[in-house]
């Protein structure tokens, strides 16, 4: 099974058979069609209108001219030429958005060549990431329970290296979800990678809990606020975003989301809390501790991205009725689709 990309070719439609092609003048990837050969940048935002553009971004508010206010290192602070309006508003320079870290997931597109049946490697998927077993137990459970030996090494091996399939499968799945709610939270904590410690960023919706978007990253930065929500914005646009105290959430939210209000918590006093998301990183770290760190980012970053495809696809939540979060934000399958999308054994 190829990879399928999130945007089609404007010229052919097609998805998934793309090369990266270095970056246009204004720093936004470009890609080469490998079907008709078709140049284009996917990310760059289309001028309404006449053919020309505009040297600085149009007033957000009133849609009029504007100019540059303040250059940082990372975005611009651009304000509307109409004194009436006066409205300023934040840009981040593309070439500072660096891609989420589910871009750089590796491993296997498919079941192909493989010495066990499908059902025996979902069934071993779902307890490893549903639970709290390690490999040598689930090794045990199978041997015992099914008579199927599996050694604790190859049932690691599927564990990491179907993160790639799983994720073709949450892109197909997205576009079935409603993701426009009230509020969004968003959070970091802390993780550790051969004994060095990395932060991983997730924003989750208030209604549905389901994780819209994360980032995994050696730094704790404004950039890496941008690249989370950045990637959380493709699949709506929330009325609030709520996050704590720390800084690095402020512009980046002002300049992605212009229209949503943000809502730093400053105690636990305060009418809306971000205990939400702070629940799911105690779920997270619950399952975390079982691993006892990881031992490189590549596995790190597919092992969470299997994580959180299982809590938003297929474990059912207490809290939601016994319903999974993506079932409440809209997602109706039959048994045979869930069986298609790899949701059932």
């Amino acid at each position: 099974m190829t990879k399928v990309y999130q945007f089609s070719c404007p010229k052919c439609n097609n998805n998934h058979l793309f090369y990266r092609y270095g970056k246009d003048p204004d720093g936004y990837q470009k890609y080469l069609c490998r079907v008709c050969n078709h140049q284009f940048a996917p990310e760059r935002p289309r001028a309404e209108g006449a053919n020309c553009r505009r040297k600085h971004p149009p007033c957000p508010m009133c849609k009029k001219a504007s100019f540059l206010h303040h250059d940082y290192e990372h975005y611009s602070n651009y304000r509307c030429c109409d004194k009436n309006c006066n409205h300023s508003f934040f840009v981040w320079k593309a070439t500072a958005i660096a891609s989420p870290s589910v871009s750089e997931l590796f491993g296997k597109h498919d079941f192909k060549r493989m010495r066990y049946p499908v059902q025996l490697i979902i069934t071993a998927l779902s307890m490893f990431y549903l639970g709290k077993n390690s490999f040598r137990n689930i090794s045990l459970i199978l041997c015992t329970a099914f008579n199927i030996k599996v050694s604790h090494t190859t049932i690691s091996n599927w564990c990491t290296n179907f993160a790639p399939l799983f994720d073709n499968m949450r892109i197909r799945l997205m576009p079935l979800l409603d993701l426009d709610s009230d509020e969004w939270h968003a959070d970091e904590t802390v993780v550790k990678i051969a004994g060095v410690k990395h932060y991983i960023w997730f924003v989750v919706d208030s209604e549905t809990r389901f994780v819209i978007g994360f980032h995994l990253s050696p730094n704790r930065d404004s950039p890496q606020a941008v690249s989370v929500l950045h990637e959380a914005h493709r699949h709506g646009e929330p009325n609030a975003i709520v996050s704590d105290r720390y800084s690095a959430y402020k512009v980046p939210v002002k300049s992605l989301f212009e229209g949503a209000k943000h809502i730093r918590v400053q105690s636990f006093k305060d009418d809306i809390s971000n205990n939400l998301i702070e629940c799911f990183n105690k779920q997270f770290k619950a399952w975390y501790k079982t691993k006892q760190g990881f031992s490189s980012f590549q596995s790190a970053n597919n092992l969470i991205s299997m994580f959180i495809f299982f809590f938003n696809f297929v474990r059912p939540h207490s809290a939601l009725n016994g319903m999974t979060p993506a079932q409440v934000a809209g997602l109706n399958l039959s048994k045979k689709q869930k069986q298609r999308y790899l949701l059932v054994a």
